[in-house]
C-alpha cells in the first residue's frame, strides 16, 4: 500500500491512543488504592506496551523512511516531533511507571503522569494536524 496511507494510520493510532491515555488511563489511576494500583500497574504497562510500541516503532520508521526517499518539510518537522516524543517516553515516562511498580505510594505519581503527558499529547496532536493538512489539503 502507499506510505501516506500507513502514515495516516500510525499517527492516528497514535492520536486516538494518547487522548485516551490522557483522559482516561491516566487519571483513572487516581482512583485505584494503593496497593489495587500498584498490582494493576504491573499489569497494565506490559499490556499497553503491545499496543503502543508497534505504533511507535511504525511511526518512526515510517517518518524515517520518507525522509530518505522524498525529503519534504512537513514530514521533517513530524520526524522532529517523533524524536521528541520518544526522547519523553524514555527519559521521562519510563522511569516514571518504574517508579510507581516499586514505591509504595504511587498516587503521587499518578498526578506526575497527567501533567507531563499533556506535551505527548499536544506533540501527537501537531503530528496528525501536519498529516492532514499535507495528505487531504495539500499543504
Amino acid at each position: 500500500m502507499h506510505f501516506d496511507f500507513w502514515r495516516i494510520v500510525f499517527d492516528s493510532g497514535l492520536l486516538v491512543l494518547i487522548w485516551m491515555v490522557q483522559l482516561l488511563i491516566y487519571p483513572s489511576f487516581e482512583h485505584y488504592p494503593k496497593r489495587q494500583l500498584v498490582t494493576w500497574h504491573t499489569r497494565y504497562t506490559p499490556r499497553i506496551g503491545y499496543i503502543v510500541m508497534p505504533l511507535m516503532l511504525g511511526q518512526l520508521g515510517m517518518y524515517l523512511y520518507q525522509v530518505i526517499r522524498n525529503f519534504d518539510y512537513g514530514v521533517l518537522i513530524n520526524l522532529v516531533l517523533v524524536i521528541l516524543i520518544w526522547t519523553s517516553t524514555f527519559v521521562q515516562f519510563v522511569p516514571i511507571h518504574s517508579q510507581m511498580a516499586t514505591y509504595d505510594d504511587p498516587i503521587p505519581y499518578t498526578k506526575q503522569l497527567v501533567r507531563l503527558n499533556w506535551t505527548r499529547t499536544v506533540l501527537w496532536s501537531i503530528i496528525f494536524s501536519i498529516d492532514v493538512l499535507q495528505l487531504y489539503f495539500g499543504l
